[in-house]
């Protein structure tokens, strides 16, 4: 089983996010390759692709978009079977913060309709490094969790 992560970022927070998700899978025994979606030109001969961005002023960017556009141009037979994540909020204030980015991911996965994809995510965000205060609430249990699932999902290791 073959499997990129790839990842647009703004600021890095997501570059980390995606690290540690391939890095979850890696340790389930996946054979993982990890590159910014701005590099990636061929996805064939991946039998699986995580996508991750994160929703930024309202939108999710642009190199992401261009993965999955990438992916509608396969035929099915080339198809992978694809996982999608995206940083929202970052603020945890309280459950209404989670519904914007929610909707805003939603919205952006709603340009693709013939993507169905095997599990998304939505993990809280992270301020620009440089800013101060900076508010970080990515929940790394969470997206580790969320890597083991798709182990399982992925075939890397044995649902129990």
């Amino acid at each position: 089983m073959k499997i990129l992560v790839t990842y647009a970022t703004k600021n890095g927070s997501t570059t980390d996010v995606a690290q540690a998700i391939a890095s979850r899978l890696s340790d389930h025994n996946c054979s993982v390759d990890i590159q910014a979606a701005r590099e990636v030109r061929n996805l064939k001969g991946f039998d699986c692709l995580v996508v991750g961005a994160p929703i930024y002023s309202g939108r999710w960017l642009s190199a992401a978009h261009r993965i999955l556009k990438q992916l509608s141009k396969l035929g099915p037979e080339q198809s992978p079977a694809v996982a999608i994540f995206t940083l929202g909020p970052r603020s945890n204030e309280s459950p209404e913060n989670w519904l914007v980015p929610q909707a805003q991911f939603d919205r952006a996965l709603g340009k693709h309709p013939s993507l169905i994809p095997v599990s998304k995510a939505l993990f809280g965000g992270a301020d620009p490094p440089k800013k101060s205060p900076r508010r970080d609430i990515r929940d790394w249990d969470a997206i580790r969790s969320w890597a083991d699932e798709l182990a399982k999902i992925f075939g890397c290791i044995e649902r129990k």
